[in-house]
């Protein structure tokens, strides 16, 4: 059977740690223009049913730096769109591809595509997880604070696949989170329960509450999604006053300790969840987060491909 990434639960934490060693390595390398061929003579399938810019960037220039080649296969322009199962598609595309990277809208399709492909399929969002984001923001956060373990980090806003990813992230890093989720917005139960099951073994403490000041607090990291998530179009409105009041601002940003930093997985709407002057601030670490999807992506596809 083929090794797959679908949630961050398909790695130890052992693992983890062995996957930001190779983001360190490749990043200095690709940095320096060197010649890398890991993956020479593969090809990868990127098989997006959602638009993408930096998922998918990085991950072809992930591809491309390892000496490897892409193959860009949106789903409207496939059988998809006229009706064929994601089973037959799976089975076909497994017989052409080395790896799939998927980004779909139901998590289901990519536990069906990494079921019957026979290759190993990498989840590059869906509506639960999102978990080569989570590999590359817990990359830089190492980057700058230097370890992961005892940190607090503060989520604020949906908890949506971010913030589940997120808790499970701290959880295997024993990292400290607190997510401040308005009610009826509170991350899936069950991957939050999973993750305190693994926080035990960590001594990694999770909470959720509804005050984002209460998550705020004395954190070193500050974290923000959308409040309005691809497919959720017709729930604006609703989510907007919903969300009132769950914005990093300067007003938070004081509340968390002085060097505290400030990420967000993009894209960013200012003035929403965020605004321009904390995303263009000196706490920001948000280029540096985006920069570092390519160096994930790179030590993902090495780590399943190897």
């Amino acid at each position: 059977m083929s090794r797959s990434l679908l949630t961050l639960n398909d790695i130890s934490p052992k693992e983890l740690h062995q996957i930001f060693k190779k983001a360190k390595t490749f990043k200095a390398k690709i940095k320096e223009h060197k010649v890398i061929n890991t993956l020479q003579g593969r090809v990868v399938g990127l098989f997006f049913e959602k638009p993408s810019t930096r998922t998918r960037v990085s991950f072809e220039t992930a591809v491309a730096r390892l000496g490897g080649k892409t193959v860009y296969l949106p789903s409207g322009e496939s059988q998809q769109s006229r009706g064929e199962s994601i089973k037959d598609i799976a089975q076909t595309l497994g017989s052409y591809l080395d790896a799939l990277v998927a980004r779909v809208y139901i998590h289901k399709t990519v536990e069906e595509l990494a079921r019957y492909a026979g290759i190993p399929v990498i989840n590059g969002l869906s509506d639960l997880t999102h978990p080569t984001q989570i590999i590359c923001d817990l990359f830089t956060i190492l980057e700058i604070k230097q370890k992961l373990k005892g940190l607090t980090l503060a989520y604020i806003g949906d908890g949506n696949n971010i913030c589940c990813s997120l808790f499970m992230g701290a959880a295997m890093t024993g990292m400290n989170m607190t997510a401040a989720c308005p009610e009826g917005y509170h991350p899936n139960k069950d991957i939050f329960r999973n993750a305190e099951q693994i926080a035990e073994k960590t001594k990694a403490k999770l909470k959720i509450v509804e005050n984002p000041k209460d998550a705020a607090k004395d954190a070193d990291i500050l974290y923000t999604d959308v409040w309005v998530s691809m497919g959720q179009e017709k729930e604006r409105e609703k989510r907007l006053k919903a969300f009132e009041g769950y914005q990093i601002n300067a007003d938070i940003l004081k509340l968390a300790k002085k060097k505290a930093s400030v990420m967000h997985c993009l894209p960013a709407y200012k003035g929403l969840e965020i605004t321009e002057d904390i995303i263009e601030g000196p706490q920001s670490i948000i280029w540096q987060q985006a920069e570092n999807k390519i160096y994930g992506a790179a030590a993902v596809l090495d780590f399943i491909l190897q």
